[in-house]
């Protein structure tokens, strides 16, 4: 059976002020009955492996670059994030495809490198609404699935994270049988592709505006494995609620 997750992407923020919150989080989530992930800002990285260190929560990366080393100013390496506590790292992220221009063949090449380190890579797939609209959503989510997931991918090193891109911060939230028809869809283009018991074995989280109130309710869906969580991850008071949530649907 796959073992839940509640990942928790801090984005662009939090400063050292904020490493009080992963104590707290800690103190009441420490040994959860999901696995818990916090993904913050590389600046905070290591500090904040220091600050969970005792507990169940790993941390990770938000992205990583393609090549062991080189010439790459401001960008940071699998193996960096390694070396500084991480366990995993968020890769093809809608705001680094947008914002970077990140296409799949990159985001497969980070994955690669991510593996290589030692690091499970997080994969973040997502519709527009333009494409939701246009009725593309299952296209568009199978393109970035077979061009962004490397060949070989187990539960282990991958989890797939279904991000429909108009619902990030925006509030709006699919319906539940939105979710499961590209959750589901996502598993048979896994087990399609990997085989029966190493596609099964990959998580699917659903982010997009999960927040307490609809947590429960998201995790009722078939396939949904857990949550990539942004701005509810950053307060504990948030965040818990989540973690609860799934640990309730874990059963």
């Amino acid at each position: 059976m796959r073992r839940k997750l509640a990942a928790g992407n801090w984005k662009m923020n939090g400063t050292s002020a904020e490493l009080a919150r992963l104590t707290t989080l800690a103190e009441s989530h420490g040994s959860a009955g999901c696995d818990v992930l916090i993904c913050p800002p590389a600046t905070l990285l290591s500090r904040a492996a220091e600050a969970l260190s005792g507990s169940a929560i790993a941390v990770g990366g938000q992205d990583c670059h393609g090549a062991t080393s080189g010439a790459h100013t401001g960008d940071i390496s699998a193996g960096m994030l390694k070396d500084a506590g991480a366990s995993h790292v968020i890769l093809g992220h809608s705001e680094r495809r947008a914002d970077h221009g990140e296409g799949d063949a990159l985001v497969r090449t980070k994955s690669e490198a991510a593996i290589a380190a030692g690091l499970t890579a997080v994969i973040c797939l997502g519709e527009s609404l333009s494409e939701r609209d246009a009725g593309q959503t299952l296209d568009v989510i199978g393109t970035q699935l077979e061009g962004s997931t490397p060949d070989g991918a187990s539960g282990a090193r991958v989890v797939i994270a279904y991000e429909p891109v108009w619902a990030i911060g925006t509030g709006k939230v699919p319906t539940t049988d939105q979710i499961g028809e590209v959750h589901d869809f996502i598993r048979t283009g896994l087990t399609r592709r990997f085989g029966a018991e190493a596609g099964d074995a990959i998580r699917i989280l659903y982010g997009g505006s999960v927040k307490p109130g609809n947590a429960a309710e998201i995790f009722a869906v078939s396939n949904v494995d857990g949550a990539l969580v942004g701005g509810a991850s950053l307060k504990p008071e948030d965040f818990g609620p989540i973690i609860d949530a799934l640990e309730a649907s874990a059963g």
